[in-house]
C-alpha cells in the first residue's frame, strides 16, 4: 500500500502542509494509524485529488475561466527587454520559467525582479499574469 507523509500530500495537491492538516482535523482526509509521523495512504489521497480537480468551487476561480490548467506561481528574477520584445524569466518553486511577450506587455503587467506572478503553462507557450 502506498502512503504519503503530510509534506508529501501537500505537494502533490498543491496546497500547503496546514491545509493537508486541517483536512486531516476536520475528517476529510484520513490518516493511517501508528506511530510516528503521520501518513495518507495513497488511494484516500487519490480520491481527494479527485474530488478536488471536481470540486464546484473551480467555477469562481479564475482556472475555470481559461483553458490553461497548469498555473505555477513564482517571482520574477530578470526582465530582459528591447525595443519589441521582452524576455521574463521567473522561479516557480523548483522551476525555472522563461516566457517571451511584447515588451508593452511586461511594462503593463509591471514585471520587474521581485514580482509575484503566475507562470500559465499551454503547449509551447508561457503566459504570465500578476496577481
Amino acid at each position: 500500500m502506498t502512503s504519503y507523509r503530510i509534506a508529501e500530500a501537500a505537494e502533490l495537491l498543491g496546497v500547503s502542509d496546514d491545509t493537508v492538516r486541517r483536512w486531516i482535523d476536520h475528517g476529510r482526509l484520513p490518516v493511517l494509524p501508528g506511530d510516528g509521523p503521520s501518513r495518507v495512504e495513497g488511494v484516500a489521497l487519490a480520491a481527494l485529488a479527485a474530488s478536488l480537480a471536481d470540486s464546484p468551487d473551480r467555477e469562481r476561480t479564475r482556472a475555470a475561466s481559461v483553458s490553461a490548467r497548469n498555473r505555477l506561481h513564482g517571482i520574477v528574477t530578470a526582465v530582459r527587454r528591447d525595443a519589441v520584445m521582452a524576455q521574463v524569466e521567473l522561479v516557480c518553486g523548483p522551476y525555472r520559467i522563461v516566457s517571451l511577450m511584447s515588451s508593452d506587455a511586461a511594462t503593463e503587467l509591471g514585471l520587474e525582479p521581485g514580482v509575484r506572478a503566475f507562470a500559465s503553462v499551454k503547449s509551447t507557450n508561457v503566459v504570465v499574469e500578476v496577481p
